[in-house]
């Protein structure tokens, strides 16, 4: 895992994702909050690093936790998901993220906002930069029927605006269980922000994050 550097530039012009498309980026099919409580999605995208680090940083987020969604319990195990991929004894999994927030503060539609244009590029099949893998496809793992139909309206609105190059290849999957990772993985970023995939990778799409998306930022992690 983590095979490749890419700097800034490269990355965000790998993926088709700028600055100046904040100002333009198609907001989200309106989605209806409940009165009270919590609500979390399971989304994949990439090395789950760099996922959390982006959205343990979103208003309105109140826990993060990264793990396995897509396979069973036997095999949520990172040397096993990290090692094998669709050609080797698949294990069905992805790196994905648990995101639970508050609905009056946060919206879903927001969240996959931030994930289409800020977190991940949602146009490359199985891959993100030099992680290569159905571990590291762009998934939304959906929990109810409202989930999956917005998230397929948003995909619609993206692509008919041709709002990337190429086609989002997001796979929308109902969402069976997720895994929590090991220790040592949650909030990789805070501990590690000198090793050198964190440095090259995570640390400028969290800054491109800041930049884009002022209002959604903060300090706190959570």
């Amino acid at each position: 895992m983590k095979k490749g550097i890419l700097n800034a530039a490269t990355l965000l012009a790998a993926s088709g994702l700028t600055l100046a498309m904040a100002a333009s980026f198609p907001d989200p099919p309106k989605v209806t909050a409940p009165a009270q409580g919590t609500e979390s999605v399971v989304l994949a995208g990439g090395c789950f690093w760099g996922m959390q680090g982006v959205f343990e940083h979103m208003r309105g987020v109140t826990k993060t936790t990264v793990g396995y969604s897509g396979g069973d319990a036997a095999t949520a195990h990172y040397d096993i998901v990290s090692d094998r991929g669709e050609t080797d004894h698949p294990t069905g999994h992805a790196e994905s993220i648990k995101i639970v927030y508050d609905p009056a503060k946060v919206t879903y539609g927001d969240i996959l906002k931030v994930f289409f244009s800020a977190a991940h590029d949602p146009t490359t099949l199985n891959r993100q930069h030099y992680d290569v893998g159905t571990q590291y496809r762009s998934a939304i793992f959906y929990a109810n029927e409202e989930q999956k139909k917005v998230a397929e309206d948003y995909i619609r609105q993206l692509d008919s605006a041709h709002v990337f190059k190429d086609p989002i290849v997001t796979q929308l999957t109902p969402l069976k269980a997720f895994y929590p990772a090991e220790g040592y993985h949650q909030h990789f970023l805070d501990h590690n922000p000198t090793q050198g995939y964190i440095a090259n990778i995570d640390i400028p799409l969290l800054n491109n994050f800041k930049a884009k998306y002022p209002e959604y930022y903060t300090k706190e992690i959570k």
